[in-house]
């Protein structure tokens, strides 16, 4: 660490973005501890962190915009138990969700990543982006960095308790998953049992917008 210095601190952030299994939790308490002992400027280090989470940002809400929200969709739906109606949901939620998602997201073991990708899928404007990501960037890794630094020999202790943290959205992240799955194969389930069940549905709805109330078209 006192080799890489600030610039590779953010180096090592920005690759953080890109290449998740290089871990910020285990860069920046180090950098924070390195600066305790008078070798790295904490200052330019939480500068320079932030630096590197906004330019792999970036480049990931390039990505995200390049893929485009029809593209993902033609794939999403081609995948099993993935309905259009699921990929409108997921827009919708971000639509109405997205400022806070891009924001607290920076600050989420494995999603201040992928954040980046949807925010550019919908084209949310750069500067708001940049913002929003500089933003909740600079929190996680001030938080990060100053407790290294105030830690000291300790500073592995940040670690430790950022992997528990990470472990937790990882497990909330797979039972989420698995609930989904579970409700897709039953609501697949019933309507195989009922058939014509849903057809139906649509040409009753259908007719009652025709003919309208009952007794109306005979006046």
């Amino acid at each position: 660490m006192e080799t890489l210095g600030p610039i590779g601190v953010g180096f090592l952030v920005f690759l953080d973005n890109i290449f998740p299994p290089i871990p910020s939790e285990l860069v920046l308490p180090l950098a924070g501890f390195t600066a305790s002992q008078g070798s790295m400027n904490i200052v330019l280090a939480i500068i320079l962190a932030t630096a590197g989470s906004v330019v792999g940002a970036v480049i990931l809400w390039a990505l995200g915009k390049w893929i485009g929200l029809e593209r993902i969709s033609r794939i999403a739906v081609k995948m099993p138990l993935v309905d259009v109606a699921d990929v409108h949901k997921t827009v919708g939620w971000f639509d109405r969700h997205g400022d806070k998602a891009v924001f607290f997201g920076r600050m989420v073991p494995i999603f201040r990543s992928l954040i980046s990708i949807p925010a550019g899928m919908r084209n949310m404007s750069i500067i708001k982006f940049l913002l929003l990501t500089t933003a909740g960037s600079a929190i996680w890794n001030t938080i990060l960095i100053v407790a290294g630094f105030y830690l000291g020999e300790n500073w592995s202790v940040v670690e430790t308790y950022a992997g528990y943290f990470q472990t937790l959205v990882i497990v909330a992240v797979i039972v989420f998953v698995a609930v989904w799955i579970v409700m897709k194969v039953r609501k697949r389930r019933r309507a195989k049992a009922v058939p014509g069940t849903e057809a139906s549905g649509v040409h009753t709805e259908g007719r009652e917008r025709t003919e309208g109330p009952a007794g109306l078209d005979e006046a």
